[in-house]
């Protein structure tokens, strides 16, 4: 398996549907998996954005090879607006994220996003400000279990807290190794449950550290500013709280809401003229054939919605 293999290429390549003259956004750049597929399939310019560093090494490839085609920007994609405004450009064609961490992140035992690896507890995508070692340590007990709760949706979140509390008044907790044992002293594994207990504290985490779930907010506000009419919002999400921003983000702008219950009729709202149209209602989700070779690409969903003439919404989400 390719460890880089872009999730569901084939589905945002059509979607997207690169032409001649246009001007693209890949919110994630990491190895540049979207962003080559873009610069190959017509004579187009892609602005790639990524807060790694580590990212500024491929970029330069792709610079060599694509030329003025290709521009990149190092940075958060929740600053897309700004970004791409600093960058010469006011409105683009097409807006791409694949949201969550990269392959390349988890497969650097040295980034500690994984477990699969001992590591130091970093998780940090752009490699600055509080790692995950210092929410773990730092952290008052009942605050760490509500974040596990809320960003990891574990139901034994105060169990997790509380066994993490007490290892960490033996010892400052420092690697990825040592964590997950003690998540797992918490969580027992189910017969029924095909992921490691570790999982979702690992999750909240790393949502934690990087602020994840409001960057996401921020990239879909500024995809709405930036995409002229008839601009491609294409969004590919990894697990419930981030596909559940992009809904309720997509329905309200489109007009609707997200039901309350799925015997009921879905609601419409005229608040604002709409500013996306949805080209579907349910997400896609990767072919079997996808998964067999991309294990990731198994809890992917892929959103997508057409921008119209209407103004920006303005507020919160």
């Amino acid at each position: 398996m390719n460890q880089h293999y872009p999730v569901m290429l084939n589905e945002v390549l059509e979607e997207v549907s690169p032409q001649d003259g246009e001007v693209y956004v890949d919110g994630t750049f990491g190895a540049g998996g979207y962003t080559r597929a873009f610069l190959n399939s017509a004579d187009c310019t892609v602005i790639a954005i990524d807060r790694d560093p580590n990212a500024k090494v491929m970029a330069e490839k792709f610079a060599e090879e694509f030329g003025g085609r290709f521009i990149f920007v190092q940075g958060c994609f929740g600053d897309a607006l700004e970004l791409v405004n600093a960058a010469g450009f006011k409105k683009i064609d097409g807006f791409v994220l694949d949201v969550g961490v990269s392959s390349m992140q988890i497969d650097q035992a040295q980034r500690g996003f994984s477990f699969r690896f001992d590591g130091p507890l970093d998780m940090r995508m752009g490699q600055s400000g509080m790692t995950a070692a210092d929410i773990v340590n730092d952290t008052e007990e009942e605050a760490l279990a509500n974040l596990i709760y809320k960003y990891g949706e574990e139901r034994l979140s105060r169990r997790v807290a509380k066994r993490i509390v007490s290892a960490r008044m033996e010892k400052r907790i420092e690697t990825t190794f040592e964590l997950a044992d003690i998540v797992r002293q918490a969580v027992p594994r189910s017969p029924k449950d095909k992921i490691d207990p570790a999982t979702r504290t690992f999750q909240a985490l790393r949502i934690a550290v990087n602020d994840e779930l409001e960057e996401l907010k921020r990239a879909l506000k500024a995809a709405e500013n930036l995409l002229k009419e008839s601009g491609r919002l294409v969004v590919v999400s990894f697990h419930s709280l981030e596909d559940g921003i992009v809904k309720a983000f997509l329905f309200e702008r489109s007009g609707r809401q997200v039901n309350v219950s799925r015997h009921m009729p879905s609601k419409t709202t005229q608040e604002k003229p709409p500013s996306f149209i949805l080209k579907r209602r349910k997400s896609i989700e990767a072919s079997v054939e996808e998964v067999k070779d991309n294990l990731r690409s198994r809890s992917a969903k892929l959103r997508v919605a057409v921008r119209t003439e209407c103004e920006p919404w303005e507020g919160a989400i």
